[in-house]
């Protein structure tokens, strides 16, 4: 059977097409429509999902009249109403968190684990602990709106003038820039403890008075880190002690915060976060709910495909002659996080690429860069001892004065490990580099501007080759 899944009224719409267990096809609308985090589905990703299959069924990816409830009754902007269908096809809708729990545990690898979602809200949930054993997955703890990881960050996340739901990550990286302690009485005074906070965080933060410069923001924000690593800290702890599992999958938009994620490998054996945790991911959650299995994942490069073969010796070729190669080969990354097939890669040595390569993003100066290295050579470049394969992870860096434009200001490293089957074309890269310079390690960052979608096709491709005057290698 061919399953549909489809998320659409959040952030971030995408569609997944399974066939017995195989992921066929799964994409962002906002690659094809090129309005960032578009909400809707639009007929030319359609059009490219439908092209690997006719579907038997679709699958939503939370329940329509439950969240038209909690707006009518808890209040909150929003829509409700799912625009996609096709005529004559059965459709099931299932429970946001469900379709959060269902991409991560129906994804990895494990027939025991605790799963932990935690976003800004589902129609009601917003935190959440479930069990998964062999094909089942049962709920045994939730915390209702409006009490929610999720929308403390964003709150401040536009506190300090960022946009909620999109720049969370930028508020991210500039905590490394601030003192956590100027402001952490405050900001802890706003989230006490897992399941009690100061007040409504959908409102926005109403109560904190004038920020005066630049460096408070930074100050805010490594305060709201510190305190969020904290909360999530005790919040894993307690699903610990509910399930008793040493396996967890952690799914959920709080589940991108790479520089909290490295706590759980002090609580967990191992750890599974879907490369695509957030909503966007969740088409792909819906259509496994509705399959009740496992599915077959290998890979996140599951988007749209330009076909062709990676082009090892063209990068090598363009990275040891300007030191800075745009690529766009196969198919598109599943996820917010190039990997590869839509990558800037550029030489992590010299001090001022980071730089360089903020200005073709038109990105702030002060904004870190992803690594990605050679597995086998990851543990002797960071202070790492498991796999990270989707830059999940921020860990210190061993050799920071030899790689300076991939390290951040507190001395870690968002790190993204490459082994030959994970992507064999990126390896050789990494294999070819370290051959010439000794070092198996490339910054790594997404193929696009600030504000605007990844490099999704060939059109994308001539209008950046043209608008930029930049080559991309393709």
């Amino acid at each position: 059977m061919i399953i549909l899944g489809i998320n659409e009224t959040s952030h971030d719409a995408s569609i997944s097409l399974i066939k017995d267990g195989e992921i066929l096809f799964a994409g962002h609308a906002e690659r094809y429509s090129k309005q960032k985090n578009d909400w809707y589905i639009n007929d030319s990703l359609v059009k490219d999902a439908l092209s690997y299959g006719s579907p038997d069924a679709i699958a939503y990816y939370e329940k329509p009249l439950l969240k038209a409830s909690r707006l009518f009754v808890k209040g909150g902007a929003g829509d409700w109403k799912p625009r996609f269908n096709i005529d004559g096809l059965p459709r099931k809708s299932f429970g946001h968190h469900y379709s959060h729990a269902s991409a991560g545990y129906y994804t990895s690898t494990f027939n025991d684990a605790v799963i932990v979602v935690l976003d800004a809200m589902g129609e009601y949930n917003t935190s959440t602990i479930w069990v998964g054993e062999g094909n089942k997955i049962a709920l045994k703890y939730k915390q209702n709106y409006p009490v929610s990881f999720g929308l403390f960050y964003s709150a401040f996340t536009q506190l300090i003038g960022l946009m909620p739901n999109q720049e969370e990550y930028i508020m991210m990286g500039m905590a490394a820039y601030g003192d956590y302690k100027k402001y952490y009485r405050k900001v802890d005074g706003y989230f006490p403890n897992h399941n009690k906070q100061k007040y409504n965080f959908h409102k926005g933060i109403t109560d904190w008075g004038l920020i005066e410069s630049e460096q408070d923001k930074f100050d805010i924000a490594a305060a709201v880190q510190f305190v969020y690593e904290q909360r999530l800290n005790e919040f894993m702890h307690m699903a610990y002690s509910i399930t008793g599992k040493d396996n967890l999958v952690f799914m959920g938009g709080c589940a991108l915060n790479s520089s909290a994620n490295t706590l759980l490998w002090n609580i967990f054996s191992d750890v599974w976060i879907m490369p695509n945790p957030g909503d966007s991911g969740s088409s792909l959650g819906a259509a496994a709910a509705l399959y009740g299995k496992h599915l077959e994942w290998s890979n996140p490069y599951l988007g749209y495909d330009l076909g062709g073969e990676y082009p090892v010796n063209e990068i090598v070729r363009e990275l040891s002659e300007n030191k800075i190669a745009a690529v766009a080969c196969g198919r598109a990354e599943f996820g917010p996080r190039a990997l590869g097939n839509r990558s800037i890669l550029a030489d992590p040595r010299d001090p001022e690429i980071k730089n360089k390569v903020n200005l073709i993003k038109k990105r702030e100066l002060f904004r870190p860069f992803a690594p990605v290295v050679m597995e086998e050579h990851a543990s002797k470049w960071f202070d790492i001892n498991f796999i990270s394969p989707y830059m999940q992870y921020a860990v210190k860096c061993l050799k920071p004065d030899i790689i300076p434009s991939v390290v951040h200001a507190d001395g870690t490293s968002r790190v993204q490990t490459v082994n030959k089957d994970q992507h064999p074309g990126l390896y050789k890269v990494l294999e070819q580099w370290l051959y010439l310079t000794g070092v198996p390690v490339l910054l790594n960052t997404s193929l696009n501007i600030k504000g605007q979608p990844l490099i999704n096709d060939e059109k994308d491709i001539q209008e950046w080759e043209s608008h930029y005057q930049h080559k991309i290698i393709s």
